[in-house]
């Protein structure tokens, strides 16, 4: 969810925008979320914050007990959320390189020793890169967005600002990583460079979901296809396809994709 306005106004939003621009779909999946919000007081101190557990990947990642979950691309902490409602006993590593998003994460998760903030995003080097920062900041990325991207989703770069980027193994361990262990990446455009970033760590997962897209949305992005061959090469190969999203002129334009382990044959 955004910073910038509550939950509640955004789901209203949906709901009273034009016909060509509104989604039933949309507007039921924000209403489940806030159902599911009120219900603790942990989701309503978040919703407080504009914030709420993304409830969405529910079906996707149910039946697995993971003892840890890496979160790159955390925002504002919806996957967060999300994880420490489903997984209580797991510990949550969180990435986010923009400092717009850190007040927001620190103040649901400041008081949980089971997540931790790590301010930086995850890349193929230790460096330094600009990032795109959007008018919705959930949209904000490395690459600069496409034609489709703008068409479709209205998205705008306001500015853009330095951020830190360091590869996996300079900040975690392989002893941190406790199996059962899930490693979620949703960075707009930008996964095959994070999962460059995580190489040396990816055996240490046995599931990876990571939204990737069909068509370009980012300028020069790795498209579904290349994340499935990248992977593939390491060991992982495609369960599942959640959340797509299909645009009613373009057909469909990204998912959520789950990998696991390959079994030996």
């Amino acid at each position: 969810m955004r910073t910038t306005r509550s939950f509640f106004a955004e789901t209203l939003s949906v709901l009273l925008a034009p016909p060509l621009r509104s989604s039933m779909k949309l507007f039921l999946i924000r209403v489940r979320k806030l159902a599911h919000a009120v219900a603790s007081s942990s989701g309503r101190r978040a919703l407080k914050r504009g914030v709420a557990a993304s409830i969405e990947h529910r079906s996707a990642l149910d039946g697995v007990p993971y003892r840890t979950i890496v979160d790159i691309g955390a925002n504002v902490g919806q996957f967060a959320l999300f994880a420490r409602e489903q997984y209580p006993k797991a510990k949550v590593f969180s990435f986010e390189p923009l400092e717009d998003c850190w007040d927001t994460f620190n103040s649901i998760f400041e008081s949980d020793p089971n997540v931790q903030l790590y301010r930086c995003g995850v890349g193929p080097a230790d460096t330094q890169a600009a990032m795109n920062v959007t008018n919705e900041n959930d949209s904000s990325s490395i690459l600069p967005p496409a034609a489709a991207q703008v068409e479709v989703f209205g998205t705008k770069v306001n500015t853009t600002k330095k951020v830190e980027l360091r590869r996996l193994t300079t900040l975690l361990r392989e002893d941190q990583i406790a199996f059962p262990a899930l490693l979620k990446i949703d960075v707009q455009g930008f996964e095959l460079d994070v999962l460059r970033g995580c190489e040396e760590l990816l055996s240490s997962f046995d599931t990876l979901y990571v939204e990737a897209s069909y068509v370009e949305l980012y300028r020069g992005q790795a498209l579904v296809g290349e994340v499935i061959d990248f992977l593939g090469h390491r060991g992982f190969e495609i369960r599942g396809v959640f959340n797509q999203h299909v645009d009613p002129t373009r057909g469909p334009l990204q998912a959520d994709f789950m990998f696991k382990r390959a079994l030996a044959s």
